[in-house]
């Protein structure tokens, strides 16, 4: 082993040990002291405005000088309204109630025992994350408010700006009497950091990892640790037989444009046929306007083809299960509820999918039946995210079914232990 890997295999160790040993600590923190430490992070961020702008502007230059694309550039940006989102993020979670402790399902049993679940912390969680910066405060407040400890590792395009903000979230522990291991932003930018992250278990009880696809197939493959993940966001919005077709105009348009980056756009659009004929020239002329590729089967091509500068293609067996995280959308024409319900869960990732619908029955068959972790009835598929769903903030978005699913808030950083209240019972 070469001096270089034995001095990060003692850091990573050091590491290691100091979340171990906050996160006892953390367990037992008042909901108290968690509060006052998100309401004075909440505070730093808002008064490090120049320090953190500062720091980002290092991380921009270098990203430009490397040939970023414009989409990278912008995840990597703290704008003031990414700064102001994020504290806000931090006081909504100060506001909610304290998970850790509760205890719930309480029922006397025969013997005289009473058995129930008590919410606990799950202990100490890595978190691997590319390019946006935000993600250090999301990741850093959850774990506050969820008695947890965290190890960090941002993207290394992001380095300034997660040091910047992991200095204020340590300073906002120490202000609230918290330990300052308790968020520990990893702080060189060596890849071989993360594969010692990862394989941890006697230090670290979950991996969440946060990027694209190839990051968390490398990280579920190496893993010695569970982890909590979803690979791809191939989301779809289904049009229904019997629809407001003003309102899913308005609600599809804001699925797929609002903004394309983010694993809950829309990728795919499915339109009943009784309806094609109606929604397909009106959606399809705003996503011409705006410069969205429409890859279509040949039934959607034949009343998309005269429209004028619309970019047009055959849609291909891959594009259907294709998440493009840029102006592109897939589009079918479907016969029956039940065909969209059985293209969804084939080609879909069970991210997030919509129903636009008037029928009730048809709505409660598409939440019963579609297999994803958010399913939704006249809404963007947008709002899959934890801040959204009221949350304060997310760590990251699950397909899995075991333990955490959908977006990750609170709740999916804790798990639940049973507890037995006696009074001198003894088995027989």
């Amino acid at each position: 082993m070469s001096e270089h890997s034995k001095e990060l295999s003692a850091y990573m160790q050091t590491l290691g040990r100091q979340a171990r040993l906050a996160a006892t600590a953390m367990a037992a923190a008042p909901t108290l002291a968690k509060n006052q430490a998100l309401l004075a992070l909440a505070r730093r961020l808002r008064e490090a405005g120049p320090e953190l702008q500062d720091a980002n502007q290092r991380d921009l230059q270098a990203g430009r000088a490397a040939g970023l694309d414009a989409p990278m550039l912008d995840r990597l940006s703290l704008s003031d309204k990414v700064l102001a989102t994020v504290a806000e993020g931090c006081e909504q979670l100060a506001a909610m109630p304290d998970p850790i402790g509760e205890i719930t399902g309480v029922k006397r049993r025969p013997t005289g025992i009473s058995v129930g679940q008590m919410r606990v912390p799950l202990g100490v969680f890595g978190m691997i994350y590319e390019s946006r910066p935000n993600v250090t405060i999301e990741a850093a407040s959850l774990a506050i408010k969820s008695g947890n400890a965290c190890i960090l590792r941002g993207g290394s395009e992001a380095i300034h700006s997660n040091l910047a903000l992991a200095r204020l979230v340590g300073d906002a522990l120490e202000e609230a009497g918290l330990p300052r291991a308790a968020v520990q932003l990893i702080n060189t930018t060596d890849r071989a950091a993360v594969g010692q992250l990862i394989a941890m278990p006697e230090f670290v009880d979950v991996i969440i990892p946060r990027g694209g696809k190839g990051l968390i197939e490398r990280i579920s493959r190496e893993a010695r640790v569970p982890v909590i993940k979803h690979l791809d966001g191939n989301c779809h919005s289904y049009v229904d037989a019997e629809v407001d077709l003003a309102l899913a105009l308005k609600v599809v348009d804001n699925a797929k444009t609002q903004k394309y980056s983010p694993c809950n756009a829309t990728e795919s659009l499915l339109v009943h046929a009784a309806r094609a004929a109606d929604f397909l020239p009106e959606i399809g002329a705003l996503f011409a306007l705006k410069g969205v590729e429409m890859r279509a089967c040949p039934r959607a091509l034949a009343l998309l083809g005269p429209l004028p500068g619309a970019k047009l293609a055959a849609a291909t067996e891959e594009d259907w299960s294709t998440e493009y995280l840029a102006p592109i959308i897939s589009i079918k024409v479907v016969d029956s509820l039940d065909e969209a319900i059985a293209h969804i869960n084939r080609y879909g990732s069970h991210h997030t999918d919509a129903i636009l619908t008037t029928n009730h029955p048809n709505a409660m068959r598409f939440l019963r039946e579609v297999d994803s972790a958010s399913v939704m009835v006249n809404a963007s598929t947008r709002f899959a995210d934890g801040f959204e769903y009221g949350l304060g903030a997310e760590i990251g978005i699950s397909t899995d079914k075991f333990h955490a699913r959908g977006p990750v808030g609170l709740e999916g950083l804790t798990s639940m232990k049973w507890v037995v209240l006696g009074q001198g019972e003894i088995r027989q």
